[in-house]
């Protein structure tokens, strides 16, 4: 089958990592450079969960960066003005640290290299939770530059999240192709197979870092890392 768009999930998909690992190792770094504010760490680490929830339920009427935010600032007030812009220099400074509890993965350059072979378009479907400097650090851990993208979802772009089908309509209409025309490349069985897969695209679950649903079991085409690049090779 030909595809015109190709997504490709990050976190356990192009780049190797335990969610809870790097949860923990993430939190570490953001309290260290939050924590001269004055904020309790408890009470920051709850309030991040909180403005991460609030953007899981986006209706799309704002922006993720707004609605995080906005949430921030009502559980712990604070001058916006003071913290947003250290936050947003953690993401291409302190941020690195994290790197340590992931993996290397040789090959996806290899992979996003074939993406681009075998379709006009290819994009990193991360969920955008983070700042688009994060994203940015992250696929830097893998080789991958964001000129390797036709795009990257962030919370600065977009206004839904995973598991939401919303997050990868909005895709679509950005990148002008219909989901039909798309396939999903993800380890998660609900965020990326399922939801993805509720708008009309092809999926693909790579299982070397799977995450699996009971609600919404995924049967469709899977293998390893290795095994997804033999599949795209013979698109």
């Amino acid at each position: 089958m030909n595809f015109k768009a190709i997504l490709f999930d990050l976190d356990g998909t192009l780049l190797p990592l335990d969610q809870e690992k790097f949860t923990e190792f993430y939190f570490k770094e953001l309290i260290k450079v939050l924590t001269p504010f004055g904020f309790d760490p408890k009470v920051l680490i709850n309030t991040i969960w909180s403005g991460t929830k609030a953007m899981v339920l986006n209706d799309g009427k704002k922006l993720n960066r707004e609605i995080f935010w906005e949430q921030f600032v009502k559980l712990c007030p604070c001058e916006i003005e003071k913290v947003k812009p250290v936050c947003d220099r953690f993401y291409t400074n302190e941020f690195h640290n994290v790197k340590g509890c992931t993996a290397q993965n040789p090959f996806a350059r290899d992979a996003v290299r074939l993406a681009h072979e075998k379709a006009e378009k290819v994009v990193l479907a991360t969920n955008p939770l983070f700042p688009k400097e994060g994203q940015h650090t992250r696929i830097g851990w893998v080789g991958l530059t964001p000129q390797d993208f036709t795009m990257i979802t962030s919370y600065d772009s977009d206004s839904f999240c995973k598991p939401n089908p919303d997050y990868y309509l909005s895709i679509c209409e950005r990148i002008d192709v219909s989901p039909s025309e798309c396939l999903m490349i993800g380890n998660d069985e609900n965020e990326d197979m399922y939801a993805a897969g509720l708008t009309g695209m092809s999926c693909f679950l790579v299982t070397d870092h799977l995450i699996l649903c009971r609600e919404h079991p995924f049967s469709g085409k899977r293998g390893s890392f290795t095994d997804m690049i033999t599949f795209l090779d013979e698109l």
